[in-house]
């Protein structure tokens, strides 16, 4: 016997704000969900985390939990709250203990070399590469204005290290952009494999949930279909 999680939780990722989830949340919405666009201010780790599981609370309930880029660092630990019964990841660092979007990229870079600190600990993508390293397959006006209006990353948030993966105890689904120039794509399989993830792909720049948010809701409301009998 299944039944169906009704509250969505959607994380944004790093250089944009919730407004990109539109769409996603349309369809959501209109299949019956109840739906929160954290808007979290990428201006610590610790206060991304706050206003994540703020959001959780405020469902009063069963929570799908998901989160793009570096939204997936955030929900994998804030994924341990009681209420989150499930994770997805859309084109998301889904870290292990120990693990940053520093260290990740390390390990295997993106194709962009657009990422830049300034002077004051933040990092920010150069406007001019935005659209073609971040979200070329949205319209070019929308990823233009995107550029101009991108939240920077601080670097406490791109270098903190993940402590305790909610992904090792809560079912798991990833969404994997083939396209993707900010997180290298081979990264996200691994990312999905590790955590034995149900995994879909979709033929996408790094902004799949903007580009294939038909496809992303898909996957979400999979993820929202849970068994009554599961310990989680």
């Amino acid at each position: 016997m299944t039944q169906q999680i009704k509250n969505v939780v959607l994380v944004h990722g790093a250089f944009a704000d919730g407004s990109g989830w539109e769409s996603v949340a349309n369809i959501l919405k209109n299949d019956g969900f109840k739906v929160s666009v954290v808007q979290h201010p990428e201006t610590s780790y610790a206060e991304d985390q706050k206003y994540t599981k703020a959001a959780i609370d405020a469902m009063g309930g069963p929570v799908v939990l998901v989160g793009h880029s570096y939204g997936g660092s955030v929900i994998t630990e804030a994924g341990n709250h009681p209420n989150v019964k499930a994770l997805v990841y859309i084109a998301a660092f889904a870290f292990d203990a120990g693990e940053s979007c520093a260290s990740i990229e390390e390990g295997l870079p993106q194709a962009s070399k657009a990422f830049k600190p300034d002077s004051n600990g933040n990092w920010w993508i150069e406007q001019a590469h935005f659209a073609a390293d971040f979200a070329a397959d949205i319209p070019p006006a929308e990823s233009r204005f995107m550029a101009l209006a991108q939240v920077p990353i601080s670097t406490d948030a791109f270098t903190h290290k993940v402590t305790n993966p909610a992904w090792k105890t809560k079912r798991t689904f990833y969404m994997v952009a083939a396209e993707d120039r900010s997180i290298n794509p081979q990264q996200e399989r691994m990312m999905a494999k590790r955590a034995h993830a149900k995994t879909v792909e979709v033929n996408s720049s790094h902004v799949a949930y903007m580009s294939h948010p038909k496809e992303a809701a898909k996957l979400i409301e999979e993820a929202a279909e849970t068994r009554t009998s599961a310990s989680q």
